[in-house]
């Protein structure tokens, strides 16, 4: 089986590791991809089938994909692989011409295999790059397709809100794929615990990945801007020991940090402090590992606040972090300048994909 699986660009390394570690548990063979056919944000697995014994003794088959669902904290979908194809200049095509590729394309896969024809199907579709084609128009022509290939094994039937089977149709520069959605229309990183939502809040998944950058093992523990929370409670829930403290300026947000802690079960295992990150000495004494997606953009109101903030932020981070430290930005400038001048070394940087821009990512030490 050959599971297509999604999440933010520029951390599919680490959604690789986390695979190869959960797919390492079932006892399997399986070989993972990054970027399958040069798509960002894309992992494919290629996974032998998995088995357990139930409390009879019985053996049992085991949903690989319902298993990744329910475990991972970096994926934001699972997809059943029916297909992939490269369909060179699509993007320059008439619309009529590439839409009818795609169409012969899906007409000549054993769709029948993977829906009954007393189960209900819709196509869910993406498209991202320069086409002059809609993922509207994607829908359609795939899900005709599957259609007319369905009517010669009976009746299919279309329910476009509430299918019991999802076809994901993703149109990516040329790179064609199509699949069984087993995740379903809500994203993995759409944490079910997220009550409230700070109005630029960071994604679980991109959180997790930062988690996984700082390497944090045992020690205390600080998001210095934690907004909504998201960091310290996707800590707190994969079941780190050490001392967790999320620190937010504002009230309401730290209020609503506390409303997730409390949906999510952990907020016993979270010190939320009101304070300001350009104060940290005033609140810690040391802290192991500093996490936190810093304020830029829309987040900080005035553009210009920025170097002076993160220079104040900066230089108080120098009096008490001990270990490492990891910080997401647009503002490339102002952060390195704030490392370098308060003494930190810059041990990786990468782009991370986040609500639509491409975000500087600092580890330092």
């Amino acid at each position: 089986m050959r599971l297509l699986l999604t999440t933010s660009k520029g951390i599919e390394d680490l959604a690789r590791a986390e695979l190869e570690s959960l797919l390492s548990n079932l006892g399997i063979l399986f070989r993972v991809e990054e970027k399958p056919l040069g798509v960002e944000g894309r992992v494919l697995a290629e996974v032998d089938k998995a088995f357990y014994t139930d409390e009879k003794g019985r053996k049992r088959e085991l949903s690989v994909s319902a298993y990744l669902n329910e475990r991972s904290r970096l994926l934001h979908r699972v997809i059943v692989e029916i297909a992939s194809e490269r369909f060179e200049g699509i993007g320059e095509e008439d619309p009529e011409r590439a839409l009818k590729r795609l169409e012969e394309f899906v007409s000549g896969l054993p769709v029948e295999r993977y829906v009954k024809t007393s189960e209900s199907f819709a196509v869910r579709s993406f498209r991202k790059g320069e086409h002059r084609i809609t993922s509207i128009d994607i829908s359609k022509t795939v899900g005709k397709a599957i259609f007319e290939r369905l009517e010669h094994f009976g009746t299919p039937r279309v329910n476009l809100d509430h299918p019991a089977v999802i076809f994901r149709a993703e149109l990516v520069g040329d790179v064609f794929f199509l699949g069984i959605d087993t995740t379903g229309d809500s994203s993995l990183h759409k944490r079910p615990w997220r009550v409230y939502d700070h109005p630029a809040h960071l994604k679980a998944s991109i959180a997790n990945a930062l988690i996984e950058l700082a390497k944090p093992d045992g020690g205390s523990f600080i998001d210095p801007f934690c907004g909504s929370g998201t960091i310290p409670i996707e800590l707190a829930l994969r079941g780190y020991g050490g001392r967790i403290i999320g620190l937010e300026k504002y009230r309401k947000h730290l209020r609503g940090a506390e409303m997730n802690a409390l949906s999510a079960g952990v907020l016993e295992r979270i010190e939320f402090i009101l304070g300001d990150a350009t104060r940290l000495s005033e609140y810690v004494d040391s802290v192991d590992f500093a996490v936190s997606n810093l304020p830029y953009g829309l987040k900080i109101g005035r553009k210009s606040a920025i170097p002076r903030l993160y220079m104040d932020f900066f230089s108080e981070l120098a009096k008490v972090l001990e270990k490492r430290g990891v910080f997401i930005t647009t503002d490339k400038r102002a952060i390195e300048k704030a490392i370098e001048e308060n003494g930190f070394d810059t041990k990786h940087h990468r782009l991370i994909g986040h609500g639509g821009l491409m975000v500087h990512t600092y580890v330092i030490e």
